[in-house]
């Protein structure tokens, strides 16, 4: 019972053994996430059009809830910019931005998604999300990360776009010029040159000046807070408010207020679609990122325990005035090379952001909006690697179909058809590749027990005998394929006595296959030629001897391909090398 519930609860089993060692490295990764993690909140609420208390909202309660219930050590969970667009492309269609129904969709969209997650968790449902291939998640964020910089640039110029898509955002941009503040557009420019400054040239100046590593990096990650410093004193002792540069103005001094999502009927079906959605693609992200950190700790995560805890993490953004959560891929990644040890850190960055949101909201009053966009940009311009259709187009060309379609969708039809298009292409791709699955005839290598495709090597062969290599389970996608080649190897061959099947790769039979072996044994019995079976592996031949096809079968079944060959080749061949 005890072992079930840290199955559950991975708290009771890392917080066993919590020391001060592992206290120690928590607090110092804590206070290094907390401090880059103060101004990316309230760019990402910005971002979903939220709020910017709620992106601090979302970040507190969410993170402890990931710290009892999640396996990994090192993610980190919070408000991320794909999820805010997302966020802000779902609850846009059933509300008004800055309405209370706005508000009110986004903790929904967060109880939706979260019940969504715990749900697939329970059922240990995590192998779902392989059906998004890596080409198409890489496609779609590429894409997103274009959609959100571009969406930035109405804040960057002080002008009031609109629109979801790249030619809606462009097209408004272009229509509002005339309307740009220059001001505005100077902190924004200077904001986003300086943002691109710190996170590449800052660590290795400081190293050169004798600063010590972790010194560096603290103030590497502290670049966006220096900008919102400097930017919102500029504003303050300027008055460029009263110059037509938008600030955050009040945000709420206070802790997460207790709220709830809404319960209409109309609301959640509406939003139940995004949400699935903006569950699977956080999922994916927070699952990679997670894996990978585990990795270099020679540590594991569990997929389907990591779906409980992002699940709780979202359904306590959605009771304590936040939007939809996962982990984040930059955060994570200066959590784990701050020290972090356990996920103790995360609860400690929620004790720092909620200091922040009790004492220091007052300060950010005349933070203008131009350096929380120019935050995002900067943070968004890693997602982007166009360099990705160069490589699909280099390796595999229904990839590249793939990865270019999803990346177009995004931009031209909107987030949710790009990522819906997306899942599709996936599965789509997936059943085409194995609708058509390699099919070997192989022979003999001679002076060995093995067979090689007799198109690439010098191998022995039967003018009687033919033996086809399957590398693909059988299923009713591409079982009539089989049935097919057989019929046409063996029409065009009179000489042949034998077909063998050779199963080596065959790890299923669904029931369709299973009727098409029938039809290809009774074809050939017909026609005289044995059907023989070859390395079949165990759980598939436990499942054929249930039917018919074994005891009808026009031949035998042989452990190896060599024992085939041995007893159907007669006389026994000379060997090549004499």
């Amino acid at each position: 019972m005890i072992d079930r519930l840290r199955q559950y609860v991975p708290v009771l089993d890392w917080g066993r053994t919590y020391d001060r060692r592992a206290f120690s490295n928590d607090m110092i990764a804590a206070v290094i996430v907390t401090i880059m993690l103060i101004p990316q909140s309230l760019a990402y609420a910005l971002l979903a059009g939220l709020p910017p208390e709620a992106g601090i909202y979302a970040s507190i309660a969410p993170i402890i809830l990931y710290a009892i219930f999640g396996t990994s050590r090192a993610l980190a969970v919070g408000p991320v910019a794909v999820v805010s667009l997302l966020t802000a492309s779902a609850i846009g269609q059933v509300a008004e931005q800055g309405t209370a129904g706005y508000a009110l969709a986004a903790l929904t969209l967060a109880f939706l998604s979260g019940g969504f997650l715990v749900l697939m968790g329970v059922l240990r449902l995590g192998f779902l999300a392989n059906f998004l291939s890596h080409p198409v998640i890489a496609g779609f964020i590429t894409a997103s990360g274009i959609l959100i910089a571009t969406s930035q640039l109405k804040h960057i110029l002080g002008v009031s776009a609109h629109g979801h898509t790249l030619p809606e955002m462009l097209g408004s941009i272009v229509a509002h010029l005339h309307e740009v503040n220059w001001i505005t557009l100077a902190i924004g420019v200077t904001a986003t040159a300086f943002l691109l400054w710190v996170r590449t040239h800052l660590k290795p100046a400081l190293r050169k000046l004798g600063a010590p590593p972790l010194l560096a990096d603290i103030l590497t990650k502290a670049g966006p807070v220096a900008a919102v410093v400097a930017t919102t004193v500029a504003v303050w002792f300027f008055d460029l408010a009263e110059r037509g540069v938008n600030i955050v103005g009040i945000v709420p001094q206070s802790l997460p207020p207790m709220t709830l999502p809404g319960f209409a009927p109309d609301l959640l079906s509406a939003l139940l679609v995004p949400a699935i959605l903006i569950s699977i693609i956080g999922f994916v992200e927070s699952v990679s990122v997670a894996q990978t950190l585990a990795a270099k700790k020679r540590q594991r995560i569990d997929p389907d325990q990591e779906l409980i805890g992002l699940g709780a993490a979202n359904l306590g953004a959605a009771f304590t005035g936040g939007y939809p959560v996962t982990g984040g891929f930059a955060r994570s990644v200066v959590n784990f090379d701050a020290g972090a040890e356990t996920p103790a850190a995360g609860a400690f960055t929620a004790i720092g952001l909620a200091i922040a949101a009790v004492a220091l909201t007052p300060l950010v009053y005349f933070l203008p909006n131009a350096t929380l966009a120019a935050t995002i940009i900067v943070a968004v311009l890693s997602l982007v690697d166009l360099s990705i259709l160069r490589k699909t187009w280099g390796y595999s060309r229904a990839d590249f179909t793939a990865v270019a379609a999803t990346i177009f969708l995004t931009l031209g039809l909107g987030v949710e058809i790009g990522v819906a298009s997306g899942v599709a292409i996936s599965v789509l791709l997936h059943l085409y590749k194995t609708s058509r699955p390699h099919v070997a005839e192989v022979g003999l290598v001679p002076g060995t027990q093995h067979f090689r495709n007799i198109h690439r090597h010098k191998v022995k062969t039967d003018p009687a005998l033919v033996t086809l290599r399957v590398d693909e389970s059988l299923y009713f996608v591409n079982a009539r394929f089989l049935e097919d080649l057989v019929q046409k190897r063996v029409t065009n061959g009179c000489a042949i006595q034998n077909v063998i099947l050779m199963f080596s790769a065959v790890n299923e039979v669904d029931y369709s296959a299973l009727e098409s072996l029938e039809a290809i044994n009774q074809r050939l019995k017909d026609m005289g030629v044995g059907l023989h079976l070859s390395e079949v592996k165990g759980p598939v031949m436990d499942r054929l001897q249930r039917s018919h096809l074994i005891k009808d079968l026009n031949g035998s079944v042989f452990l190896s391909q060599y024992d085939a060959w041995t007893r159907l080749v007669t006389p026994p061949l000379p060997d090549a090398a004499e």
